[in-house]
């Protein structure tokens, strides 16, 4: 496997922090709330949904740090799964990030982009279709050609994300009826927690928390990985837990839950009117709009890294290995941006985010286990940083993706058909790039 020798250490820890905080709030805690509250039916449950969310991403986190500060090197689970199982788990492992883990949420992010911008504009004049289009062509223009440029116009966006995120929270804990959060109606939290309908919910609210192990894709870029790796995974993934809690307490204290329930993918917008006004609505609908660019930002500038190490490995797909010395892999934006293009004419919301959160889920419970297989393998590998509360926390992210995983294949068999089918034309790609390498 390559080893990214040739690659500068350019990243500090604030940009491998703010990369896993911009990969992570995007679309998921804006839009997702509503199709919880209307398939489990209780604020406090939602509520419930979300920490136990943050717990797995905050597990998961932990896991990872140990992989890459051991294995600092671009390319994510494409490098971990094929250093600890098996190259072909590792191409396909690739492959699923490059459809679902990236060119997925591009277009889930750029269409709600296009909802928030109308909503912000008081107007249906601007096709929300159009302007997510224009959203990830840009996006990939401008981190195709210079990167630094890129990343630092990333940390501006992201910090000014953040903080709109907690000024929201704090204005709007004001407009919080507790009687709402406390969920005096029915059904009873436990009995909505343990429901098949709650186990399926936490696939959206994965996908909200998706990108917690963002950093890990740019590992070989990061200065003193076995040091910075760790904390950037830990404090990126409990800043957003924090931030994802607040924010949808004032969502469901807010607003009622019918409404919410309703709203399909502008939660926010909905529960924003309810607490500052109409023109507050439209504020915030703008600075979610706002939000929605750092994020395809941040997968435009995290995703290619991993088709780019994938290139230098397979000879039949050098040229997604190909970039200028001070610009992004150009091939590999352009591959990932076009496959988010066909995405967004075909697929509707929902279905995308259900598709993204089951499939990663399942990749990220193999990379997890990870540190059971290479600690009992290669015992003597340098780790920098081992994982806190291993093996609990470590088997604590498995049983939370294989409880979720199971209740899926049950309620949702048609999107875990599809994930199934992409790891297929994985394992076909493997074999294809392995055959015209030769």
């Amino acid at each position: 496997m390559s080893h990214n020798a040739s690659q500068e250490r350019r990243f500090g820890p604030l940009t491998a922090i703010l990369l896993v905080v911009a990969t992570m709030i995007g679309t998921g805690v804006f839009t997702t709330t509503g199709f919880l509250l209307r398939d489990i039916g209780s604020q406090p449950a939602v509520l419930v949904a979300w920490l136990l969310g943050g717990l797995a991403a905050a597990f998961g986190s932990l896991a990872y740090a140990e992989l890459v500060a051991a294995l600092p090197h671009n390319g994510g689970e494409y490098q971990l799964l094929s250093r600890i199982y098996h190259p072909a788990l590792g191409f396909i492992a690739g492959f699923v990030s490059l459809v679902v883990g990236f060119a997925a949420p591009v277009a889930a992010s750029a269409i709600a982009f296009g909802e928030y911008l109308n909503l912000a504009l008081g107007t249906d004049a601007l096709p929300p279709l159009a302007s997510g289009l224009v959203l990830v062509v840009a996006a990939s223009v401008l981190h195709s050609i210079h990167l630094s440029t890129g990343s630092r116009i990333q940390d501006l966006f992201t910090i000014g994300k953040a903080l709109l995120i907690l000024l929201f929270i704090i204005g709007g804990l004001a407009a919080v009826d507790m009687d709402r959060l406390t969920g005096s109606g029915e059904p009873a939290v436990m009995d909505a927690v343990l429901s098949p309908a709650f186990a399926v919910g936490l696939i959206y609210v994965s996908y909200a928390y998706s990108g917690w192990n963002a950093a890990a894709y740019i590992a070989g870029e990061v200065r003193d990985p076995g040091r910075y790796m760790p904390i950037a995974l830990g404090t990126g993934t409990l800043l957003v837990t924090f931030l994802y809690l607040g924010v949808n307490t004032v969502f469901l204290g807010a607003a009622p839950a019918e409404e919410i329930a309703n709203a399909q993918e502008r939660v926010g917008a909905v529960a924003a009117v309810h607490a500052f006004g109409e023109l507050g609505g439209r504020i915030l609908s703008g600075l979610i709009a706002l939000g929605l660019i750092s994020t395809v930002g941040a997968l435009v500038m995290t995703g290619p890294r991993i088709y780019e190490a994938m290139g230098r490995d397979y000879p039949a797909i050098r040229a997604l290995s190909r970039r200028q010395a001070a610009s992004g892999p150009v091939i590999a934006i352009a591959l990932q941006s076009l496959l988010a293009i066909v995405m967004m004419l075909t697929s509707s919301f929902e279905t995308l985010v259900s598709y993204v959160g089951f499939t990663l889920s399942v990749f990220a419970a193999l990379t997890v286990g990870g540190v059971f297989v290479l600690r009992a393998r290669e015992p003597d590998l340098p780790r920098p940083y081992r994982t806190w509360g291993h093996p609990y926390t470590t088997l604590g992210f498995i049983a939370l993706m294989a409880w979720m995983t199971f209740h899926a294949v049950h309620q949702r068999p048609v999107i875990v058909a599809v994930g199934a089918l992409t790891v297929g034309l994985g394992w076909l790609a493997y074999l294809a790039a392995r055959r015209l390498g030769r």
